[in-house]
């Protein structure tokens, strides 16, 4: 039994401001299980792009570049890390140029395959079992993961909290930069952002972060329990 439950592979989905990174941390850390921030790995590669002269408009030059860049994810969901070619990109990945230009770099195939690639041997390594969070991981990334989450909040919940993330930014244009991702990560022929049939959705719109986390908590103990 005790096997089992150390094993649980738990895929978090859902779009920005829905209270995903936070929660999916802290329910590894509160779980003993290893945490990976698929998002931030394609903030990575869209990152070395621009630092290196990719022009991110140009499909066909993303997919000759992609397999470049090494990116190395640490798990631990106290500590996360991320490096590219052994250079802590942690911070300049949350810049607003590689903000606007992960979409367009993440939608390229090419660039799907290899990240997707790195993100199933990274879950495979994790013994103790680990919550992966981003947009297609319950559909494409870990289709057979143990338990699978999509996060859900309006759209007006989703800006105000990341309008109080980031210092000095505008509500209603954070509104409208939220959509347009949306449209732009729901609508791409590869891997697009999408509830898995089979998962389980928490409208976080009312809820505060700790309630968010003791349902993901309780589910994820349950699936243990089934186990």
């Amino acid at each position: 039994m005790e096997t089992a439950r150390s094993s649980v592979i738990v895929a978090i989905d859902g779009p920005s401001g829905t209270g995903k990174s936070s929660t999916s941390k802290a329910v590894a850390a509160k779980l003993g299980l290893s945490y990976l921030d698929t998002g931030a790995q394609y903030r990575a590669i869209t990152w070395w792009m621009l630092n290196n002269g990719i022009d991110v408009s140009n499909p066909d030059e993303i997919a000759t570049a992609a397999a470049k860049p090494v990116i190395v994810s640490g798990t631990d969901p106290a500590a996360p890390t991320i490096t590219v070619d052994g250079e802590d990109a942690s911070g300049p990945i949350r810049t607003q140029e590689v903000t606007s230009k992960v979409s367009a770099v993440s939608a390229v195939p090419e660039v799907r395959t290899l990240i997707t690639a790195l993100q199933r041997s990274i879950a495979a390594a994790a013994t103790g079992g680990i919550v992966v969070e981003g947009r297609d991981i319950g559909t494409t990334v870990l289709p057979d993961a143990d338990l699978k989450i999509f996060l859900t909040a309006s759209p007006e919940a989703r800006a105000a909290r990341r309008s109080g993330e980031v210092k000095g930014s505008d509500l209603t244009a954070t509104r409208e930069a939220l959509i347009k991702r949306d449209a732009a990560d729901s609508g791409r022929k590869t891997s697009p952002l999408a509830k898995a049939d089979d998962a389980v959705e928490v409208d976080t719109t009312e809820l505060t972060l700790q309630q968010v986390i003791e349902c993901v908590v309780t589910l994820v103990e349950g699936k243990r329990v089934a186990a």
